[in-house]
């Protein structure tokens, strides 16, 4: 019931849709006055939220930096959070990947470094009507393409949220009390959430940002006035996330 609500509360945090919203009353109201102030407020979200040095500044404000890789300490295990794979029914033989490749690609530069000694991916279907292969096997999948031995390699197929990654992540890992060093590995602007979520489930991580939205400060026309419908959707994101972070303290999830 969560996993649907949640859903249904991201289709609604989407900005275009309020800006819709307000284009819609301004259409059918009444007033002519309420018409004027619905029409302003679409073109001044409008112009807030497709202005993409805005979009840049709001996920430098919220992302978790950094940590370069040669600071980087030796762990025992990486934490893969998914959420970067899809599943084709009609194109079955291979994997395909998102932006979000980074989350399992610069673990395994990690691996190769010797700075992380075995990988736990945690992830299941995102997919509210159907079965689809849980993403935490096509990561594994990859991994083994890479040459990582299976040995090295746990599967935690089962979560559908990042509590549930946290908590699941947390019973594996009991079964490995040799694992002390834990690094969580996930995008850069969904670390906070995720940090919280597992140290809430006595999982004591070290975080690695991947991922990143944000860029360094540009102040060329195409960065800073020109409007972007990538700025629309790193709102939406960005909104999804902090709202999902609310939510999650709300119900003592982080």
């Amino acid at each position: 019931m969560f996993f649907i609500l949640s859903k249904t509360i991201d289709f609604l945090l989407m900005p275009l849709i309020w800006v819709l919203l307000l284009l819609f009353l301004a259409l059918f109201m009444n007033s002519l006055r309420w018409k004027r102030y619905s029409l302003l407020a679409a073109i001044v979200l409008l112009l807030v939220f497709s202005n993409p040095f805005l979009a840049n500044e709001a996920f430098r404000a919220w992302e978790v930096s950094a940590v370069p890789v040669q600071n980087t300490n030796h762990h025992h295990v990486a934490v893969i959070l998914t959420g970067v794979t899809s599943y084709r029914e009609d194109i079955s033989d291979r994997i395909h990947t998102s932006k979000g490749a980074d989350r399992f690609l610069h673990p395994l530069q990690l691996y190769r470094l010797g700075k992380i000694d075995k990988f736990l991916i945690s992830g299941g279907t995102s997919s509210i009507l159907s079965e689809h292969v849980p993403e935490a096997e096509q990561i594994e999948k990859i991994l083994l393409m890479a040459g990582v031995p299976e040995r090295d390699i746990l599967t935690e197929g089962n979560s559908r949220n990042t509590h549930e990654n946290a908590v699941n992540t947390a019973k594996a890992l009991a079964r490995h009390p040799e694992w002390q060093q834990v690094l969580l590995v996930t995008s850069a602007f969904h670390m906070r959430r995720s940090v919280a979520c597992f140290r809430k489930a006595g999982v004591d991580v070290d975080a690695f940002s991947t991922d990143f939205y944000s860029n360094e400060r540009r102040y060329t026309p195409d960065e800073s006035i020109i409007p972007s419908i990538n700025a629309f959707d790193n709102w939406h994101l960005l909104v999804h996330e902090v709202s999902g972070f609310v939510i999650y303290k709300m119900l003592g999830y982080c």
